[in-house]
């Protein structure tokens, strides 16, 4: 059990601005470890969301506090995520080859792409919550996160983590960049759970299986295709992944389980 913690308290000083005690005898390969406890830091970071969101919401009209929760989780992770978005962005937009791709992205400075990708989904995040009624943000903000932290983890079980050369040396050094299939299949107990939740929530509320089934299908779908079209791009332009990577596809799964929600709301109201 000491030693579980230690890997769950690496994941959240890794994750996020939270503070942890400094392990003196750490290890880069401690953080393979840690990989189970990715979605349970989304979980975390899915409270922190959904807690600001409703006491602010106590106070301010609904798009303030749906604006305010956004900027509570971008100050816990240190816009961790959102700088591996933009990187991948500026990346795979204005590399020409494998090699340019992973420099460019090593650069420190904001490209164009990563500009844009930066403004496109912040707004669309911004906008897709704005759009759900309160109870529905809450819940969405607490599946969102844990889950589209465990797609960092397929990505990293399926695809090789870049190594670094001569031309290119990660950022998000140290980087976790194995997990057993013990750990999977924790990682997705995390990751998981919460939809499951969600899922017998709305059962029990809306008393239609077939609409929960239809949702269940919906969500399933949007983020399979996100993670599909993501892991291919990754495999033909770097033939693999980088630290970069995880957090992109972290924002994007977030952002594809809002637009599914928000979609299969407006076809049940419909």
């Amino acid at each position: 059990m000491q030693k579980q913690w230690r890997y769950f308290l690496l994941a959240l000083g890794f994750f996020t601005r939270f503070p942890v005690p400094n392990f003196a005898d750490f290890q880069e390969s401690d953080l393979n470890h840690s990989v189970k406890y990715f979605p349970l830091i989304g979980i975390l970071i899915g409270l922190l969301a959904t807690v600001t969101y409703y006491a602010l919401g106590l106070i301010f009209p609904h798009v303030v506090a749906v604006l305010l929760s956004m900027a509570v989780t971008i100050f816990a992770t240190g816009a961790f995520h959102e700088d591996g978005l933009a990187d991948s962005a500026d990346g795979l937009g204005g590399g020409w080859d494998r090699e340019q791709a992973l420099a460019i992205m090593q650069d420190s400075r904001l490209g164009t792409y990563g500009a844009v990708a930066l403004f496109f989904i912040l707004l669309t995040k911004f906008e897709l919550l704005s759009a759900m009624h309160g109870d529905m943000v809450m819940l969405a903000l607490l599946c969102a996160h844990p889950l589209s932290r465990l797609s960092a983890v397929w990505l990293m079980a399926t695809l090789p983590y870049v190594k670094a050369n001569a031309n290119y040396s990660s950022k998000a050094k140290p980087l976790a960049t194995q997990i057993s299939h013990c750990d999977l299949w924790l990682a997705s107990f995390f990751g998981l759970v919460p939809i499951v939740l969600l899922v017998f929530f709305i059962e029990l509320t809306i008393s239609n299986w077939q609409a929960t089934l239809g949702y269940v299908c919906l969500l399933a779908g949007t983020i399979a295709a996100a993670l599909w079209w993501w892991r291919a791009l990754l495999k033909r332009k770097l033939n693999g992944y980088t630290g970069d990577a995880l957090g992109a596809i972290q924002q994007l799964t977030e952002i594809m389980f809002y637009l599914a929600t928000l979609a299969w709301l407006q076809l049940i109201a419909a």
